[in-house]
């Protein structure tokens, strides 16, 4: 795509108007995408014109504007994620049946913990996380499998950089994260109270494809006070059969 006169290209201006959108903003008006996506209100207007009429956005009669559906039927064909979840749903209804709390796959995305489903109960705890949102790597338990397990120049990077803390029990000293990341690699499998929130406990355990390369994270989030040993074998059993049915997609 060509440059812009400020040295974006179109793609990324495409981009950052639709990340202007997120679960608690549905709908937008063209000035408010304007704004948020740092661009002079005429340009704004042309894009959204023409997203409108790609699919990629809709308008609704008051002129509000969300994704488009064909965004979505985009985003879904030949999806790797959509593989796995196809793969790894059976077996988290499975967990969620037994358990009854939050049940979460994740992968590894751009250096965060990205949420690519999750089965709720109605009576089940606190839990912020939700499909297509992020956290750090290190503030959650599926991030920390996925941490442990990734490139070691990620987990550096990582270590590096700024550990900010979700809730007061956020690991974010070094040492002590990159001790933790070491047991989980052995263990394979790490319970993680109040990370997130204090009332909470998450477990996880890595999902392998054949090669056994770590490739996503299964996780429950369950009451702080929660045993949680029924937890972490139903949740092994539950990676080994998706591992399996990974292996037998063509």
């Amino acid at each position: 795509m060509a440059n812009s006169r400020s040295g974006e290209t179109v793609t990324e201006r495409v981009v950052r108007v639709l990340e202007t959108f997120n679960a608690d903003r549905t709908v937008q008006t063209t000035a408010e995408i304007g704004r948020r996506a740092m661009l002079p209100p005429s340009t704004a207007h042309r894009m959204v014109v023409e997203l409108v009429e790609c699919g990629l956005l809709d308008r609704d009669e008051e002129q509000r504007v969300r994704l488009g559906m064909r965004l979505w039927e985009l985003a879904l064909r030949g999806s790797r994620a959509l593989r796995l979840r196809q793969a790894a749903l059976p077996f988290m209804e499975r967990v969620q049946a037994r358990l009854r709390e939050h049940t979460q796959l994740a992968v590894l995305e751009n250096d965060e913990t990205l949420f690519i489903e999750r089965l709720s109960h109605g009576r089940a705890g606190a839990n912020i996380t939700r499909i297509a949102g992020r956290l750090p790597l290190h503030a959650s338990s599926s991030g920390l499998v996925l941490l442990a397990h990734g490139p070691e120049e990620l987990r550096e990077r990582i270590l590096a950089g700024r550990l900010e803390a979700v809730s007061p029990e956020t690991m974010t000293d070094p040492k002590q994260l990159r001790r933790l990341l070491a047991r989980i690699r052995h263990d394979g499998v790490v319970v993680a109270p109040g990370t997130i929130e204090t009332v909470s406990t998450g477990v996880a355990v890595p999902v392998r494809e054949g090669r056994g390369e770590v490739i996503a994270a299964l996780s429950v989030v369950l009451p702080r006070d929660t045993p949680t040993g029924g937890a972490v074998k139903e949740l092994r059993a539950a990676a080994a059969g998706i591992s399996t049915a990974i292996a037998a997609q063509p």
